[in-house]
């Protein structure tokens, strides 16, 4: 394989009924910084049924070049469907580099795609870097390994195009920007209907969560050390008044005090809000992989050799029982001032 023949960084663009997902305009952002490093540019690869209007979107968010497949097979994510578009989209555009958010959707196509290619794929990556060696500019991923103990950087030389997840919250989109030009073209995929086993009957929507802690700019997360239901309302409160939303660590999600929606973590969600508040948390890597982008961080533990408090901007040692309570009133009264 000849691998010069592969040019600019690809990224699907993910959308559900008709919405762009949060995750596509982070790997725009991502994908801008490794498009500039290797001097090629950012296409975006929308899929869907009635979908054209968002290109210039994507285009705002750092697209140079939007390729819209817009047709009937593809209105709902059907895994052959878009299988079939997504690999004659590749396939004829040759890039080097393709990026999946790591949701239910991306780890379900972007597996098939690399097989199709024979090509590899980093799954859930933390990190992407265009790096320089002695044989040119090298792609280099890396994620977890090791039930989160380990960070390993992977490389795919010799293989095109090199395929990686990121999961949401990982990476920074960049500031919207109206003014942006670029370019949209209409691919027009050729399906085989004779591959399509499955049929989409009926969809039901039946997540708890009223909304998602990866956009909320506050966070009050409780571990182990906040116990049951009564100990999440006392968190509960302290968010409401600082204006953030509640979430939990796999112990009490495991527990089953809190839904698997408001975990944060590697098996959980990936969150980068402004503040972080985490409460009873010990701070196992697990955890810490998946908050400890946030730009500020305050632990209240009462061990005070947890893990937590080497990635906290702010430590308090003590009971959260006690602090989680008097911290609220205090903030109550600074704020009616």
């Amino acid at each position: 394989m000849n691998t010069e023949d592969y040019k600019n960084v690809y990224v699907f663009a993910e959308q559900r009924n008709g919405v762009i997902q949060p995750v596509a305009y982070e790997l725009l952002g991502k994908a801008c910084d490794l498009a500039a490093s290797l001097g090629e540019k950012v296409v975006a690869v929308l899929l869907g049924c009635g979908i054209k209007d968002q290109a210039q979107k994507l285009i705002e968010f750092g697209a140079d070049e939007v390729i819209v497949a817009d047709c009937a097979e593809l209105k709902d994510y059907l895994t052959e469907q878009y299988t079939q578009a997504m690999y004659q989209i590749v396939d004829a555009g040759k890039p080097s580099i393709v990026l999946y958010g790591a949701t239910t959707i991306g780890r379900d196509l972007a597996p098939r795609i690399s097989c199709r290619f024979k090509t590899g794929l980093t799954a859930d990556c933390t990190k992407l870097e265009i790096a320089d060696t002695d044989n040119g500019k090298q792609f280099r991923m890396t994620r977890p390994a090791f039930g989160g103990n380990l960070m390993a950087t992977i490389i795919c030389p010799n293989n095109r195009p090199q395929m990686s997840t990121v999961r949401p919250g990982v990476m920074q989109k960049r500031t919207r920007d109206d003014s942006r030009k670029g370019v949209v073209n209409e691919f027009k995929p050729v399906f085989d209907a004779s591959r399509f086993k499955v049929k989409l009957i009926e969809t039901t929507m039946n997540c708890k969560c009223a909304d998602d802690i990866t956009t909320a700019k506050i966070l009050v997360s409780g571990g182990r050390g906040v116990h049951n239901k009564e100990g999440f309302q006392k968190l509960q409160g302290l968010a409401d008044v600082v204006g953030g939303m509640v979430s939990s660590s796999r112990a009490m999600v495991d527990a089953g005090v809190m839904d698997h929606c408001f975990q944060v973590g590697q098996t959980g969600k990936t969150v980068r809000p402004s503040l972080y508040m985490a409460c009873g948390i010990s701070g196992a890597i697990q955890h810490l992989a998946g908050m400890e982008e946030s730009d500020f961080i305050i632990a209240i533990n009462k061990d005070k050799f947890a893990p937590i408090f080497s990635v906290a901007d702010l430590g308090i040692v003590g009971d959260l029982h006690k602090i989680v309570p008097m911290l609220t009133e205090r903030l109550k009264k600074e704020i009616e001032k």
